[in-house]
């Protein structure tokens, strides 16, 4: 079984900053591209940042400057460091991950996703 758990979200004021994480486990063989979404209420789930396993990244266009996306393949970890932020960046942020488990396919995994709030 594979998860990811994403860990990082919070409340904070506009013009700050936050640092979101998002953790794969299980019996995992490899993990091709990672990204990073984000859905707030009534609107449609957005794409905030891709990375490729090589390091490749890629933004959206409303965070484009303001976002950093990372990973660490040794931990099958990824970052999501958030500066700037805006009122407009309130959302459920949720992993999403490309991920073939030991002796299985390649899938799409989801986390769960963490609140991430903030305040004008």
């Amino acid at each position: 079984q594979v998860q990811l758990v994403e860990s990082g979200g919070g409340l904070v004021q506009a013009g700050g900053s936050l640092t979101l994480s998002c953790a794969a486990s299980g019996r995992i063989f490899r993990i091709s591209n990672m990204n990073w979404y984000r859905q707030a209420p009534g609107k449609e789930r957005e794409l905030v940042a891709t990375i490729t396993s090589g390091g490749s990244t890629n933004y959206g266009g409303s965070v484009k400057g303001r976002f950093t996306v990372s990973r660490e393949n040794a931990k099958n970890t990824m970052y999501l460091q958030m500066t700037s932020l805006e009122p407009e960046d309130t959302a459920v942020y949720l992993c999403h991950g490309i991920i073939q488990a030991v002796g299985g396919r390649w899938r799409d995994y989801w986390g769960q996703g963490t609140q991430v709030t903030v305040s004008a």
